[in-house]
């Protein structure tokens, strides 16, 4: 028993501890499947390394199952093995070999939307609605599109601040998002009346609330 102790106290454990291992560049496939790809990588003979590299892949997909269903499931697994490999793993694949500057590059800057600042009240849609107008010949089919644009507009703006609206308001506005190449005539050609695209909401909300009535007594008990 003695002799067991003395033995212990001078035997040393070959612990790791992550703070001492290297930084995984993709943790969700382990420590183990990292181990693999350095192993792979010290092969020195290549059809060895295209073996193994192939039986990586599998290993890969079969721990990333949701993966499946993703297209070019197979390219996306090869491409994170030579990012795992740190790209130091010299393997024939069936992709082309992505690079470490490609990797790095920054993504561009994604154009700001126009409505991010103002008038967020209109939607994304008006403005597609708008660009729509934009690109149409001028004719009296354009002209009604315009006037259909304001007239929604104009409820969009009620909508969101249930008070009145001026006409020259909601001009201001076209003009502004179309970059001044839409507008119409406010004499010539008056929006409906605030009073009237209010009633409508009023309406639909009225309706609503009838039918949440009707639907809450309608339904039965289950015991």
């Amino acid at each position: 028993m003695h002799t067991i102790k003395n033995t212990i106290q001078f035997m040393t454990f070959d612990l790791e501890y992550n703070s001492d291992r290297p930084t995984m560049m993709i943790p969700e496939y382990g420590r183990h499947v990292k181990k693999l790809v350095d192993h792979c990588i010290q092969l020195e003979d290549k059809e060895e390394r295209n073996k193994m590299a192939k039986a990586i892949i599998d290993v890969m997909g079969n721990l990333q199952p949701h993966l499946r269903d993703v297209p070019d499931f197979k390219h996306k697994l090869w491409d994170q093995l030579f990012i795992i490999s740190e790209f130091k793993l010299d393997a024939e694949s069936p992709y082309p070999k992505p690079s470490k500057e490609e990797l790095q590059e920054k993504p561009g800057k994604l154009p700001y939307p126009k409505l991010a600042s103002k008038y967020r009240y209109y939607g994304g849609n008006m403005q597609i609605m708008i660009d729509v107008a934009i690109s149409w010949e001028d004719d009296d089919k354009k002209k009604m599109l315009v006037q259909t644009i304001a007239n929604h507009m104009k409820k969009c703006y009620l909508i969101w601040n249930k008070d009145t609206v001026s006409d020259n308001t909601i001009k201001r506005h076209l003009e502004e998002l179309s970059d001044n190449k839409l507008t119409f005539d406010v004499e010539k050609n008056p929006l409906i009346a605030s009073q009237t695209l209010m009633k409508g909401q009023n309406k639909n909300r009225t309706q609503h609330k009838k039918n949440n009535k009707t639907n809450k007594h309608t339904k039965k008990k289950r015991y």
